[in-house]
């Protein structure tokens, strides 16, 4: 059954680049995630981009605070390095950040992520697909919740968005007006019907759907931004 929404959907695309960063604003996104190394999950941008992409945007710009690929499970050190970029990321004149940290066992480090999320305020804060592995999904969306986290971004815990929108539906009724639940990973304009179909969303996030090989890079593409968009509000 068809899942009935208000309004039309805001799509936040992924971007490494400023060029990529103007191109999806042209073509009509409502966010930007700037991130580096996106090959690897994404990490921190360095301030020189956070910069530069600010000087040319008039959407939303969140960034990415991750001090390096692989797991969520961070060191102190590492955690330092975070606090330092978020400090940095507000003011270089980001709207938000998104992170995420989990412990050994799985569990979200409710701890450290509350401290990030308090030193982030008032800027928006994101929880990122650190969330797709944790060991329980519905404790850690609690978790995330009670900690006052604005959305979560979200694979349903599966390789894409498309093979664990049941989880994604599961979570959004759980959680219902506390937190937004955004899905992401291997959206695309040909698929994005499949997961509004099923699963009462607000925001869509997309990277592969919205992209083009540039100079052996992937940037963004204006006019596939702008199909992307059309093919989510059907």
């Amino acid at each position: 059954m068809r899942r009935k929404r208000s309004g039309k959907l805001l799509l936040e695309v992924c971007v490494d680049s400023v060029e990529s960063a103007i191109a999806a604003q042209k073509g009509g996104a409502g966010r930007i995630e700037l991130c580096a190394n996106i090959a690897s999950g994404g990490i921190t941008p360095s301030a020189g981009m956070i910069t530069a992409v600010r000087t040319c945007l008039s959407v939303g710009l969140h960034v990415m605070i991750r001090p390096r690929g692989g797991d969520f499970c961070y060191s102190p050190a590492e955690f330092s390095v975070m606090q330092r970029d978020i400090i940095a990321a507000k003011k270089f004149g980001a709207d938000g950040v998104v992170f995420g940290i989990l412990n050994s066992s799985g569990s979200v480090d409710v701890g450290r992520t509350r401290s990030l999320a308090n030193l982030a305020h008032p800027l928006s804060v994101t929880f990122h697909r650190a969330f797709d592995a944790a060991t329980d999904p519905l404790q850690a969306l609690e978790e995330i919740i009670s900690i006052g986290i604005n959305r979560i971004l979200t694979s349903g815990q599966a390789a894409t968005a498309v093979k664990g929108v049941g989880l994604i539906g599961k979570l959004i009724r759980q959680a219902g007006p506390r937190i937004i639940i955004m899905p992401g990973s291997g959206v695309t304009e040909k698929n994005v019907q499949s997961i509004i179909g099923r699963a009462a969303v607000s925001e869509i996030h997309s990277y592969t759907g919205v992209s083009r090989k540039v100079r052996g890079t992937v940037t963004a593409d204006a006019i596939k931004v702008r199909r992307f968009i059309a093919a989510m509000n059907e």
